[in-house]
């Protein structure tokens, strides 16, 4: 039996990674469906989901810290999260820093709100970790020292700068809490991340003074 060899080109072509823009976008409509779903089930059970929120001080409300982002008061709450955190995870995506950034804004903002929430409230909700996301973004090149990512904390800020109203106590159905707390964890996450890069790069002995200067 004689097996023709296959033509050079003819191949089927290799499995390609998707590019980075793909997987983002892909990722935060992973996020967002999840949320429907979750927000559905919250609906349809007359909303007793959100019992698992933060309670404020109490030992056994310290899970909600993890559950809370999930769970929202009702769809208008959902909605309003959504489009700025659809826009800012997928900016963060790009930026690969995703699962450091958010860890860090997540545990921050829930325990700030689990210490300085009012008593006997329950808090739901992502904005925290948005506002958290939304700091690192705006910062993040004043501690890279790169003017790329200062000016596009620049234009973010002339975007979505006024909902960092929001940690101020102007609204008492609004946790400011977590979105002051979600702030803080933003701007501690660009610190962290920018002094890992340079811890790791004069380790490595390849630290430049600028960005893209050699010296």
């Amino acid at each position: 039996m004689t097996v023709n060899p296959t033509p050079p080109g003819s191949g089927t072509a290799p499995n390609r990674p998707r590019p980075l823009w793909q997987r983002s976008a892909l990722i935060m409509a992973a996020i967002a469906a999840l949320l429907f779903v979750i927000e559905g089930v919250d609906a349809v059970t007359n909303y007793r989901l959100d019992d698992a929120g933060i309670e404020p001080r109490q030992v056994d409300g310290l899970d909600g810290i993890l559950w809370a982002p999930f769970l929202h008061a009702d769809w208008q709450h959902l909605f309003a999260n959504l489009i700025p955190g659809l826009v800012l995870g997928f900016l963060l995506l790009m930026s690969q820093r995703f699962v450091i950034v958010t860890a860090i804004v997540w545990v921050v903002s829930g325990l700030g709100v689990w210490l300085f929430a009012p008593p006997y409230s329950i808090t739901v909700g992502a904005s925290g970790i948005i506002f958290g996301w939304l700091t690192y973004l705006l910062i993040r090149g004043l501690f890279n020292r790169d003017i790329w990512q200062i000016l596009g904390g620049v234009v973010l800020f002339l975007i979505y700068g006024s909902v960092l109203w929001g940690v101020l106590p102007t609204d008492s159905g609004v946790s400011w809490q977590g979105h002051l707390f979600g702030a803080i964890g933003g701007v501690l996450a660009a610190w962290y991340l920018a002094d890992r890069d340079r811890r790791r790069a004069r380790k490595a002995g390849t630290q430049q003074p600028y960005p893209g200067v050699r010296s």
